[in-house]
């Protein structure tokens, strides 16, 4: 029978954090193809890869991921989906079962760019 192991991340490497008003936050996402924010704790989140290399991927391999930006903005209460004042709507997920989330969000509230 296949062993299953989980591992979680050890290290996660993050380049930029964005924090946008509402609006601005629904018109990038908007203006991306096939992408929905992720919302926990508070927060409505994406977050982008870098660019994947065969440097990253042994690095993952060795327990370490590289963000290259996350970009939120505060929304108090969960909405499936998210709507700006020019009416653009977004879908949101929730995500407050994910570790690495619920993780990641903590410490995002830890650095200056919470309060910019």
């Amino acid at each position: 029978m296949t062993e299953f192991i989980y591992k979680p991340y050890m290290r996660v490497y993050v380049r930029d954090i964005v924090n946008l008003s509402l609006d601005d936050f629904i018109a990038m996402i908007a203006s991306l193809e096939s992408v929905n924010a992720y919302w926990i704790d508070g927060v409505m989140f994406v977050s982008f890869a870098m660019a994947e290399s065969e440097e990253l991927a042994k690095k993952e391999i060795q327990d370490e991921m590289y963000i290259d930006r996350i970009l939120f903005t505060r929304s108090q209460k969960y909405s499936k989906t998210a709507r700006s004042s020019n009416n653009l709507e977004i879908g949101v997920i929730n995500v407050e079962k994910s570790a690495i989330y619920r993780d990641m969000i903590h410490w995002l509230k830890t650095q200056d760019a919470w309060t910019a």
